[in-house]
């Protein structure tokens, strides 16, 4: 697909190129809704509504990168969901990290597992959904793009609509909260997964990307 001229296309009025340009996206930034949302229905109508304001708004589109355009327009659309419901994100870790139509990229790739394992990572997401649930709108969003979707810090600033020192800011702070929560938690999790203290040390959490 020639997207520039997808693009240019659809700025001026042709449906077919945008179409074409929502069969290119539509998967992330479904995935992306449903990471925030936690909820297929609501992922769902998030998306459609993101594309109905893109399609609206491409005009606007000055150039740079599309895909982080639409980012910007899909969090803004499931931040103004999540005002109106007065309730907080909570997308499912455990579907993320369990479920394998939806891997998170060094969370839980699809793989041939135990009972025993697998049980194990259902209740690790457990908690570290719980943990998400405990950050602000804007620190779980840019954990979610940074360390599950795998963006740069570059398409993070353009999504949010802030710049990479802010990114880089809200990345440190969300990860440090979240492992913080989990170390408050580890004698409830798996054995396999705890923090151990070794002269001083801490050692790395089993899901390092978090």
């Amino acid at each position: 697909m020639n997207e520039p001229a997808m693009i240019e296309a659809a700025q001026k009025g042709d449906v077919p190129s945008f179409n074409q340009l929502v069969r290119a996206y539509q998967t992330i930034v479904y995935h992306t809704a449903f990471r925030v949302l936690g909820d297929g229905d609501a992922a769902s109508d998030a998306t459609q509504d993101a594309f109905v304001n893109a399609y609206k708004n491409i005009r606007s589109f000055r150039g740079g990168s599309f895909k982080a355009w639409l980012l910007r327009i899909v969090t803004n659309t499931c931040y103004d969901q999540l005002r109106a419901k007065k309730r907080k994100p909570t997308a499912s870790l455990d579907a993320l990290l369990v479920d394998p139509d939806n891997p998170a990229p060094g969370l839980g790739e699809a793989r041939e597992e135990s009972p025993e394992d697998h049980a194990e990572r259902s209740e690790l997401a457990y908690w570290i959904d719980k943990g998400l649930q405990t950050l602000p709108y804007d620190q779980r969003i840019t954990l979610i793009l940074s360390d599950i979707d795998g963006f740069a810090y570059e398409e993070i600033a353009e999504a949010t609509n802030t710049n990479v020192g802010t990114v880089k800011s809200r990345l440190s702070r969300a990860r440090a909260h979240l492992r913080d929560f989990l170390l408050q938690q580890q004698e409830l999790l798996p054995d396999s997964f705890r923090l151990k203290h070794r002269t001083g040390e801490t050692t790395n959490l089993r899901v390092e990307n978090v």
